[in-house]
């Protein structure tokens, strides 16, 4: 996208169509081995859904520098509210694939009231999550593992593997559609700045996961291919409007930790929880997607990660865990924050779906509930 480019906004009337509860599954319903989608960068600006992201909808219509005054971050609980989060992701999406003149994602204005953002997402974190201790680095693996165990989690993918919907898991890809089809790894952000067995072995992390090249294996591909088998629009953004800050939290942690160098500890503890904890879900996301009657090419996201996560667990705790923390023993705390933080926002918006769903309404957020009047 160039700086010429007009800069568009999502009409009122059109959204990607989410199938309605209740509709048959067709499980002939899947895109062929060689299944192509062309991929673009954002099309359309979302509406916003008040007045923080409102200020950043507005700016990214006009020129570079031009953002103004920003509205007070006072009575806002960042963890879940729509309008807070939405505005930090779309300050990130700059930096991915862009939504508009690229010289925003520089833009002096922009870039501090995205700090501003971060300092008040980071402080409602450590609120919730509370002080983290240091530790070594021999203690540290059985640290996050207890972490891990003795966290009161909510298990999505048990959920799906006995009892959940095929509209259920529909809603769910939605969800996970804002982190899934991005291009890069967060993590690749902060290689960069890393070195020796630790950058080696976060290199390895998105090497598996874009099959060493093989565009038709990469993450975004397999995962655009499942959510076309489950009848859903697979194309970047079509659904950022209709999640919900809960769900954005998620992908903006991940943003936030990858951006900063003095987050490189916090990051690797994030990383860590994620591999540890990824290979047992995806088999559980992968049987339920075979009991719903999906193909085998609608379940590849699945089976392929449950191939590659098998020893990436390993990788994570002797290798990134143990490398970082022979470098840099004083990022323990932030290593076990990160761990901590992740695993929090996961419980939340696990618990935000299954609220939603034991009321036998939708977790998304309803296209109506936001007025469409103009933003200039």
């Amino acid at each position: 996208m160039t700086s010429r480019e007009p800069i568009l906004r999502r009409p009122s009337n059109a959204l990607a169509a989410i199938p309605s509860y209740g509709r048959v599954f067709d499980s002939t319903f899947a895109p062929s081995p060689g299944h192509e989608r062309i991929q673009t960068d954002w099309p359309l600006l979302p509406w916003p859904r008040g007045p923080l992201s409102a200020t950043v909808v507005s700016a990214l219509q006009r020129q570079p520098g031009t953002l103004g005054a920003t509205p007070p971050l006072s009575q806002v609980d960042p963890l879940d509210d729509d309008d807070f989060e939405l505005a930090l992701y779309l300050c990130y999406e700059m930096h991915y694939r862009g939504l508009a003149d690229l010289e925003w994602g520089w833009d002096p204005g922009l870039l501090k009231f995205r700090t501003e953002l971060e300092r008040v997402f980071e402080s409602r974190l450590r609120e919730e999550i509370g002080p983290m201790v240091s530790a070594h680095s021999m203690e540290m693996v059985t640290m996050l593992d207890q972490l891990v165990d003795e966290y009161p989690g909510t298990s999505l993918a048990s959920y799906f593997n006995v009892t959940g919907t095929i509209d259920q898991f529909r809603e769910f890809c939605v969800h996970r559609s804002a982190y899934q089809l991005r291009a890069a790894h967060p993590q690749t952000l902060s290689l960069p700045r890393r070195s020796g067995d630790v950058k080696a072995a976060l290199v390895e992390v998105p090497v598996d996961e874009s099959s060493s090249g093989e565009a038709d294996r990469m993450r975004t591909r397999l995962f655009a291919a499942t959510m076309t088998a489950l009848g859903l629009d697979d194309s970047y953004g079509s659904y950022v409007e209709i999640l919900p800050g809960v769900t954005l939290a998620t992908v903006n942690l991940a943003s936030m930790l990858s951006f900063h160098p003095q987050w490189r500890g916090a990051l690797v503890g994030h990383l860590a929880v994620s591999e540890t904890t990824s290979m047992e879900s995806m088999e559980r996301y992968g049987a339920a997607l075979s009991r719903f009657g999906v193909g085998r090419v609608g379940r590849r996201f699945a089976d392929r990660r449950v191939a590659v996560d098998e020893r990436r667990p390993l990788l994570a705790r002797n290798h990134i865990v143990a490398g970082l923390l022979s470098a840099a023993p004083q990022l323990s705390a932030d290593l076990l924050f990160g761990a901590a933080a992740v695993l929090m926002l996961e419980q939340r918006f696990a618990e935000h779906l299954l609220g939603a769903w034991s009321e036998h309404r939708s977790s998304l957020v309803p296209w109506e509930l936001y007025p469409r009047d103009p933003v200039l």
